[in-house]
């Protein structure tokens, strides 16, 4: 049955009004209705919120490295380490290495721009640190709904959101409704808040909807690829944050990553690649677990123990490929809209800001009684922010990239390094890009194939037991959340021209290719999806859209 026909067999859908809905449980949701309540509080008016969140809780599908700066946290609660907020590892010590087959050239510490300097930042665990927001906007009185997943942008008569729609429930694989159907329900709201994170799959419609990237560049990604181990004792260094860039991706591919010494004896080790890189041979899974093998990081990894493994996009177009944030009825907040700074390599605080500007504008024209216009006040005040002023100084960095990676190095140095010391923070000149991600991807003939290594099960692993440790679940029994607008492209346009790049850009082993000569296709194992969303940005034929399964279903990022 179409969405349609189950609406009008089983409708309507049940509503319930708040003055605010929230989409996603994030640092930026959260931190959106943390900031709406506490105005309320010190205001003395009563203010409903809700948030909804797809995970079984909020921060089981949060994942990222990661460094964290506290400066947004700072505003949003001044008292945040008496509150118990999970910052307890400070950086000690930075070093940037650049990597060759087998060496390592260490960047010295003088000769460091800005955004590669972390004193006074923290490793965290991103998904604990969204656990205590949630914990903190709970007891200011906000309402989360954990394993409901918004399905639907809901509008009013004149075309502005008005709220979501939950997923149905119970729907089996064929599309059917189950004896455990449940029909979704409706969320109202004044304005409604997407902070679904990167690729938002409401956000994406929403876009299109309103033309909000209209005289933008196009938005920009990368997939970055996380493993959590438990070190060594011996060679655990408590504090120490490593990046790297070079080896083993060539000049012309951007990526790099990241080795944390985190509290506990635990090590965040990840890799970035940008989804705009053109050999369809190239796996980003198979040149993490590559990068590993290193002896500058090997050292660090050995006589550990992998215990945490997971992927997600990363929105990395930055201040030039932001959309228009606001539109009648709502707004985006954080990696929604594309707040990341990709040249200091974070983000958190970049969502919490946006979230507490979004919430003080949706807060102010509540008050004046309006109600599913344009919060025009958030753009603006993110515009006079400090924020704003960060991601203008690295505004050029993602695109000097595609230029190569020497080029790329020389101009963040002058841009980040030469240029502030000489008081010029947002560099004279900017630098534009013109095709999406997608359309970077060239022909299989263009390339030769790479032959990776197998794995040893000890430093480096495979796709499907780096699944089971991102404890990924999905009911087998619905339909599948991975859809494709043309059964045929996978086969007679991806396998045939780009030699079946699902079968590597997907970090979780859901694509592979069965079957020989006429009777091949495209068979999806959508139930190992870990949510990065890699596939519906890169496939190069953008015939694979992802949208939200039923539910709770999905990763459970347990200290990741």
């Amino acid at each position: 049955m179409t969405p349609e026909q189950l609406l009008s067999t089983y409708g309507p859908r049940e509503a319930m009004e708040y003055d605010v809905v929230v989409v996603g449980a994030g640092p930026a949701g959260l931190a959106t209705a943390i900031r709406l309540r506490q105005l309320a509080a010190e205001s003395g008016r009563e203010l409903s919120v809700c948030v909804l969140e797809k995970g079984s809780e909020p921060g089981a599908h949060i994942l990222s490295g990661a460094i964290m700066d506290p400066r947004a946290l700072a505003e949003l609660f001044p008292d945040w380490a008496e509150r118990g907020a999970p910052l307890k590892q400070a950086v000690a010590r930075d070093e940037f290495l650049f990597l060759d087959e087998s060496g390592a050239r260490s960047t010295p510490a003088f000769l460091l721009p800005d955004c590669f300097d972390n004193h006074g930042n923290y490793i965290v665990s991103l998904g604990a640190v969204t656990r205590w927001l949630g914990a903190q906007a709970e007891a200011l009185g906000v309402e989360i709904f954990p394993g409901f997943a918004a399905d639907e942008v809901l509008y009013d008569e004149a075309g502005a959101v008005r709220g979501v729609a939950t997923g149905n429930l119970g729907l089996g694989r064929d599309g059917e409704p189950t004896s455990e159907f449940q029909l979704g329900m409706e969320l109202h709201a004044k304005y409604t808040i997407f902070a679904e994170g990167s690729r938002g799959h409401l956000g994406r419609r929403l876009i299109e909807k309103f033309a909000l990237d209209e005289g933008r560049d196009p938005q920009s990604y990368g997939i970055g690829i996380k493993e959590l181990w438990q070190a060594d004792p011996a060679t655990h260094q408590p504090g120490l944050v490593v990046h790297t860039a070079g080896w083993p991706l060539d000049g012309n591919t951007y990526g790099g990553s990241f080795l944390y010494h985190a509290e506990d004896g635990k090590i965040a080790v990840g890799f970035v690649v940008g989804l705009d890189y053109a050999n369809p041979y190239l796996s980003p899974f198979e040149e993490f677990q590559r990068w590993k093998t290193h002896p500058a990081i090997r050292k660090h990894l050995e006589g550990g123990k992998r215990i945490g493994y997971g992927a997600r996009a990363i929105t990395a177009g930055g201040l030039l490929s932001l959309p228009k944030l606001v539109f009648p009825g709502g707004a985006m907040v954080g990696c929604e809209a594309g707040f990341l700074n990709a040249s200091r390599i974070k983000g958190s605080h970049a969502a919490i800001k946006t979230g507490m500007l979004a919430a003080e504008a949706a807060f102010a024209a509540i008050g004046e009684g309006r109600a599913r216009d344009e919060l025009a006040a958030y753009p603006d005040a993110f515009g006079k922010s400090w924020l704003h002023a960060e991601l203008l100084q690295s505004k050029n960095f993602k695109q000097w990239f595609k230029k190569g990676r020497s080029l790329a190095t020389l101009m963040t140095g002058i841009e980040q390094w030469l240029l502030p010391k000489l008081g010029i923070r947002n560099p004279p000149w900017t630098i534009h890009r013109d095709r999406p991600d997608h359309a970077c991807l060239e022909s299989a003939a263009r390339h030769r194939k790479i032959d990776y290594p197998r794995p040893d099960g000890v430093l480096t692993f495979d796709r499907l037991s780096s699944v089971f440790l991102s404890s990924t679940a999905h009911d087998e029994d619905q339909p599948s959340h991975l859809t494709l607008k043309d059964a045929s492209v996978p086969v007679e346009v991806n396998l045939a021209t780009y030699a079946g790049p699902e079968a590597r850009y997907c970090p979780a082993a859901v694509y592979e290719f069965v079957g020989e000569g006429a009777d091949t296709r495209l068979q999806i194992n959508f139930a190992n999806c870990v949510h990065c969303k890699t596939c519906d940005i890169k496939d190069p034929t953008q015939n694979i859209v992802w949208v939200a399964p039923q539910g709770g279903g999905g990763p459970n990022y347990a200290g990741m």
